[in-house]
């Protein structure tokens, strides 16, 4: 502990922000990092505790005391081996992960938590401003080959620590550039593009192999993959959305949030963003989707829902409004969900700050329409009453509403992996919520197929994404080899403080 008067004298302090005027005009990242005297002043705030919860509540459990006070001690060189011990993407999660590692810090029982997800964004990029970040390649081969399919973060980390353990992998994406929900899910205000590249590059360095385009099922069938393979990693996420079949879902107009969202981002890489018949693969047969001069109503009160507001702002929507079916959560922690847990309390995020109007426990009865096309909704209010079979909800009388609407986006969340492809073909079970069914070391009822990440878990965090996909490596290892040397959750080869 380097200071232990550190969280007596200092006081917690978060990036500034561009201002929403400025920063709607582009799709660049808006923070503004903290100098390297803050920062180490941030991390002297950490109390180096007996008990540090905040392992706990990371899904990768980041060794965060370490890394803060190495950032404390300005031995940056040291910090980043022990985050990269951990976790194979730390430019990412301290983008775009909530930091629940910060609702478990003890600190913040008194007092605002450690800015944990600060410094870890500011260590990676110093260790990539200092040239640290270098491709690894593993000092032998096993001759073993290894399929994964899906290059979202669940793909790539297992992809790197499968390589890392010797083994070949070939990455298989049927889009048209790898990164799957980093790629063209997460807009580039929060996520810029080149971020991604810059990993890609390295990882590609290391030996591993990306195919593009490949629609796995299709393009190769399992029996094939099978056959080239020695292990198979199912890594494609839960990409079926949830949808809403009420009146009117067949109007022009109406859409999930993974078919807007990924057309901005080709827009902004400067490829063509063409509609798509299926997913948010791109076919090229149907105009893009834009919000500009719109009323936009975004379905859906979650990260996807946000990202759709900042988008929209970004296209300058006539108006922006957000429906929430679950109650207005509580601005503080609800005394149900005490410390260390994730607390479920409202949540503002940069997008809303930008613009937009929410509205909670509001249902959508029905879509209106003109000669074809979404003009409105009607919708009306409910209330959620808990009974002996739990939480029901029932509609408020008199408070139906119509609303105007020229585009209405669907963000109501995932419902599971597609099964109708490479899953069936290779007979894997499914779990009762339709998710990949897989045992402790992830591997699936098929002999040799693994699963992991959304496909296996269902919709989650990136930061999970990533913690199931270095989990699922030492599986396959195992497999493999009879034995692994990969790391487990937390663990690594760390310098000690």
């Amino acid at each position: 502990m380097g200071k232990p008067t550190g969280f007596k004298e200092h006081v917690r302090q978060v990036p500034k922000e561009r201002p929403p005027a400025e920063r709607v005009e582009d799709y660049r990242e808006f923070l503004i990092q903290l100098p390297v005297v803050q920062l180490r002043e941030q991390g002297a705030r950490c109390m180096d505790c007996g008990l540090p919860f905040c392992h706990t509540g990371c899904p990768l459990g980041n060794i965060i005391p370490d890394f803060n006070d190495l950032v404390y001690r300005d031995d940056w060189q040291r910090a980043i081996h022990v985050l990269h011990s951990t976790n194979n993407f730390p430019e990412i999660t301290g983008r775009v992960c909530p930091a629940p590692c910060e609702d478990a810090c003890v600190l913040g029982i008194i007092d605002p938590p450690v800015t944990i997800k600060n410094i870890e964004l500011a260590i990676i990029e110093r260790a990539f401003e200092q040239g640290w970040v270098k491709p690894e390649p593993p000092g032998h081969r096993t001759g073993r080959k290894v399929a994964v399919v899906g290059s979202g973060p669940a793909g790539l980390a297992v992809a790197q620590q499968l390589n890392r353990a010797g083994h070949t992998v070939t990455v298989f994406e049927r889009a048209d550039r790898i990164g799957g929900l980093l790629r063209y899910g997460i807009p580039d205000f929060k996520l810029e593009k080149p971020i991604l590249d810059r990993r890609l590059a390295i990882l590609e360095a290391e030996g591993i192999v990306f195919k593009t385009g490949v629609n796995v099922g299709r393009d190769i069938v399992g029996e094939e993959l099978r056959r080239l393979f020695d292990a198979v990693v199912l890594c494609g996420g839960s990409t079926r959305p949830r949808d809403l079949p009420v009146p009117g879902r067949d109007l022009d107009g109406i859409h999930f949030a993974m078919e807007f969202l990924p057309q901005q981002n080709k827009r902004v890489s400067g490829d063509s963003a063409a509609w798509t018949d299926r997913g948010w693969w791109f076919s090229g047969r149907r105009r893009d989707i834009l919000a500009t001069g719109k009323h936009v109503i975004i379905i859906g009160g979650g990260d996807t829902g946000s990202d759709c507001v900042g988008t929209s702002n970004r296209h300058k929507a006539r108006s922006i409004t957000q429906f929430e079916l679950l109650p207005k959560p509580p601005e503080d922690r609800p005394s149900h969900q005490p410390w260390p847990y994730y607390p479920m309390k409202l949540r503002t995020s940069s997008s809303h700050q930008e613009g937009c109007e929410r509205f909670w426990s509001i249902a959508t009865k029905r879509f209106l329409g003109t000669e074809g096309r979404v003009t409105g909704l009607e919708t009306v209010e409910v209330e959620w009453v808990t009974n002996g079979s739990g939480p029901k909800m029932r509609e408020v009388p008199g408070t139906e509403k119509t609303w105007p609407a020229d585009l209405v986006l669907l963000a109501m969340g995932f419902v599971g992996p597609e099964t109708d492809g490479i899953v069936a073909q290779l007979g894997c079970r499914l779990d009762e919520r339709g998710n990949i069914q897989a045992d402790g070391n992830y591997m699936t009822s098929v002999p040799g197929v693994f699963a992991c990440g959304d496909a296996r878990r269902g919709q989650s965090l990136v930061v999970w994404a990533i913690s199931e996909g270095r989990e699922a490596a030492r599986g396959v290892d195992i497999h493999l080899m009879g034995h692994t040397e990969l790391p487990t959750k937390g663990q690594g080869d760390l310098p000690r403080v």
